[in-house]
C-alpha cells in the first residue's frame, strides 16, 4: 500500500501532547483514528485536551457543535495493543531508539507488510529506527511540531531504505492534513532541530554562566523578534523532550562541545519539572 487513497485508518501511539494533537488533525481530515496509550489516564487527558481544543474552535467561530461531534466519533481511544491495525501508524512516544524499534517490531507482527510505519522522532536517524524492522522501506519520519493541531510544518524524513513512494505518500498525507510538508534527508536533528538547537543550548549556557536570569534572556530574545523566549519554549515543548533531543544530537555529533546538554536542564528533568505538562519547568504554571 503506497497510495494515499488506500489510507482509511490512522493509528497514533502515545497519547501525550503530540499524539493527541496528531489524532485530532487526522480525525478532522476525515480519517478513522485510533489513539493508543498503555496508560488509561493518558487517554483520558488526551480526550479532555482534544475536547478543549474543539470547544476553543467553536468559541472562535471556526467549528460547529455538529462538526465537533463528527470529529470525536472518528477517534477511538484504546489501551489494547491489538487494536493497532491501520494503513498508517504514527508513533509519538519516548525518544529512545530501543523503545521505538521494539514497538515497530511488535507492530510488524500485527499488521501486513503494506502498513506504513511513521515516526514522529525529533532527532533519531530514521535509518537507525528502521534497522532490523521487516520491510524497512516502509519506515519514514513524519515529524510534527508542538502544538500539532496548530503548527503547519511537517518534516518528512527518508532513511537509507525508505521507499520514495512511501515518502511521497506521507508527504501527500501531511498535505491532506492541512500541513506544509517538506522532504528532508536523514541527518541529525533534520532541519528544524539542527537549526534551532543552539537557541536552547546557548540560552542555557548563558544561564549556567550567570550572564542573565531566565526572564531577562527570554525578554531579550522576544525583543529581537522571536515569538517566544527559549525557556518559555522549552516549557511548552517539554523540558524532558528538549533535553532528550539535545542529548541525542550530542551523541550523533560525536560529543561536539557545541551540542553539550546543560546540567541545569538535566536537574529539571531529574526533578520532574518538565514544563507546562507538569505545571512547573523553568516557570511555574
Amino acid at each position: 500500500m503506497s497510495n494515499i487513497e488506500n489510507i482509511k485508518t490512522i493509528a497514533i501511539i502515545g497519547a501525550g501532547t503530540m499524539g493527541s494533537g496528531i489524532a485530532q488533525i487526522c480525525a478532522a481530515a476525515g480519517y478513522q483514528t485510533i489513539i493508543y496509550d498503555q496508560q488509561f489516564d493518558a487517554l483520558e487527558r488526551a480526550k479532555t485536551g482534544i475536547i478543549s481544543n474543539l470547544d476553543g474552535a467553536i468559541q472562535r467561530g471556526k467549528m460547529t457543535e455538529s462538526a465537533k461531534t463528527d470529529l470525536l466519533e472518528k477517534i477511538k481511544f484504546s489501551n489494547d495493543f491489538n487494536d493497532l491495525k491501520a494503513e498508517v501508524i504514527i508513533e509519538a512516544i519516548i525518544e529512545k531508539l530501543s523503545v521505538k524499534r521494539e514497538l515497530f517490531l511488535a507492530l510488524a507482527s500485527l499488521n501486513n507488510e503494506d502498513c506504513i510505519f511513521a515516526t514522529n522522532t525529533s532527532s533519531i536517524p530514521i535509518t537507525q529506527i528502521a534497522y532490523g524492522i521487516p520491510n524497512p522501506e516502509r519506515v519514514v519520519g513524519m515529524h510534527f511540531f508542538n502544538p500539532a493541531h496548530i503548527m503547519k510544518l511537517v518534516e518528512v524524513i527518508s532513511g537509507a531504505n525508505t521507499s520514495d513512494t512511501i515518502a511521497k505518500t506521507i508527504f501527500n498525507l501531511a498535505t491532506k492534513l492541512g500541513k506544509k510538508a517538506v522532504m528532508v534527508k536523514d541527518a541529525p536533528g533534520f532541519i528544524v532541530n539542527r537549526v534551532a538547537r543552539h537557541y536552547y543550548v546557548e540560552a542555557l549556557k548563558a544561564l549556567e554562566e550567570n550572564v542573565a536570569e531566565i526572564e531577562n534572556i527570554d525578554a531579550l530574545m522576544e525583543a529581537t523578534g522571536f515569538k517566544m523566549g527559549p525557556f518559555k519554549l522549552m516549557d511548552l515543548i517539554g523540558v524532558d523532550t528538549n533535553f532528550s533531543v539535545t542529548s541525542s544530537m550530542f551523541e550523533q555529533f560525536h560529543q561536539d562541545p557545541k551540542f553539550r546538554p546543560s546540567r541545569i536542564q538535566q536537574q529539571k528533568v531529574d526533578a520532574g519539572h518538565w514544563g507546562r505538562k507538569t505545571k512547573k519547568g523553568f516557570y511555574a504554571y
